[in-house]
């Protein structure tokens, strides 16, 4: 199959045109007309996407792969039109050293549907006590790139400005989980009139955007690349917005769950109140905030869309809410969230939303060969997607280990039908391959 012609796709959803593939590269587009290929994919009313970039998601091996292993992870990552997903650093063991990302790496070269990215974590164990080996990691085979404790916030101002530091001398990112942990011990659900009324523990909007003040300051001052994760109130979208007009590398993610879903679910869920899948960090805000951060995401004030795809198995969400894990999954439905979110509102057309989640994350973690351009010459990482379709989200059908999707039972719209990863279709009419 080293010959493809894909037929009739709108690239970015323009004029429909030919794609023709050989060898893992783009080599022509235009009106091929009856171009023989070893595979040929009817793409009438589909679009043409770059394949899309994570740059958030936990595919939980080592350690925890009754919740989700590289394989499965990934092969949801490709359902979703993903071509590279980053591994956050918070398995067991932490991806605090070479050896360990090198691990995470290598099981993606064996068993990954998508590229699988390290990312190292910030500091040993997640403890916040000292840097980890960012030098060793960013040397290793795995050319680690992007640095995060998340889950856990570098706390320690000064440990912080040492991260900031040492990665400029091979242009690292830190990606900071901003969550000031002082104002959150025990909280539960965003600090507002929902929390009130179900007697949960206020989970305040300072305790993220007191972090990301911080840190942009320290990026200004040391002229380092700061990442803000999953950023969730409409204050820490204007200290962003502030950080970006002084000119400082600082850029920002939000979760598709974010820009579709608010506090009042914990309320209203279908199954009635205490919903424990909807219990997530940062919590859901409010009607507001999500307003902001679609208006945010559309004019590049947060630079990309990243899933913070969070498996647990079912023992640890279908619990009393206090004692759930926090997370949800989110790469098989993360396209049709932002065509809801961000399409049919009328913020973003299909070329920003190539923008937002292949080319701006592809250039945030230093991926090459991805967020390509889908012209000739390119590798052929591609998404074709059914803006149409619609379906009631089902997470039994899901590729996931895990089936903590916040989305049961709603309508979303579109769906992936295919996903080539350097010419190499991974997914084909819907299915994996």
């Amino acid at each position: 199959m080293n010959t493809i012609l894909i037929k009739g796709a709108a690239i970015l959803g323009g004029a429909p045109a030919d794609i023709l593939v050989k060898d893992g590269v783009i080599a022509e587009i235009g009106d091929l007309g009856a171009a023989s290929a070893g595979l040929t994919v009817d793409a009438d009313g589909l679009i043409a996407l770059p394949g899309l970039v994570d740059l958030h998601t936990h595919l939980r091996e080592p350690g925890r792969e009754d919740a989700e292993t590289v394989e499965t992870g990934t092969q949801a990552a490709a359902r979703g039109g993903y071509t590279a997903v980053h591994a956050m650093a918070n398995t067991s063991p932490v991806a605090d050293t070479a050896g360990v990302v090198e691990q995470v790496w290598r099981l993606g070269q064996e068993y990954g549907h998508c590229d699988v990215q390290p990312v190292g974590a910030v500091t040993s164990g997640l403890e916040g006590r000292h840097l980890a080996e960012l030098g060793a990691m960013a040397d290793s085979a795995a050319r680690v790139r992007v640095f995060s404790d998340d889950g856990k916030c570098v706390s320690d101002a000064l440990l912080m400005r040492r991260a900031l530091e040492y990665v400029k001398a091979f242009d690292g990112v830190v990606a900071q989980h901003a969550q000031e942990s002082r104002l959150t011990e025990g909280a539960q659900l965003n600090e507002g009139e929902v929390s009130g009324r179900l007697g949960l523990t206020g989970w305040p909007a300072v305790a993220e955007e007191a972090i990301i003040a911080r840190d942009c300051l320290l990026a200004a001052h040391v002229g380092s690349r700061l990442h803000v994760c999953h950023v969730s109130t409409a204050g820490s979208v204007e200290i962003i917005r502030w950080a970006k007009s002084k000119g400082w590398d600082v850029t920002a993610e939000v979760t598709p769950h974010h820009l579709l879903l608010t506090d009042s679910r914990a309320e209203r869920s279908p199954i009635g109140p205490y919903n424990p899948i909807y219990k997530v960090n940062p919590p859901l805000r409010t009607d507001e905030d999500v307003r902001v951060l679609r208006e945010a995401l559309a004019d590049g004030t947060i630079d990309c869309v990243a899933t913070d795809h969070a498996p647990h198995p079912v023992e640890d969400k279908e619990t009393e809410w206090s004692a759930a894990a926090m997370g949800m999954i989110g790469l098989e439905t993360a396209l049709s969230v932002v065509q809801e979110a961000m399409v049919e509102t009328g913020l973003l057309d299909w070329a920003a939303v190539a923008d937002r989640m292949s080319a701006r994350p592809a250039r945030i973690g230093r991926l090459p060969g991805h967020g390509l351009p889908l012209e000739a010459g390119a590798l052929a990482n591609i998404t074709l997607y059914d803006p149409s379709f619609r379906a009631l989200v089902d997470p039994s059908a899901m590729a996931s280990r895990s089936r903590n999707t916040p989305y049961e039972g709603m309508e979303l719209p579109g769906r992936v039908v295919a996903t080539f990863l350097r010419g190499r279709p991974t997914v084909l009419e819907g299915k994996l391959v």
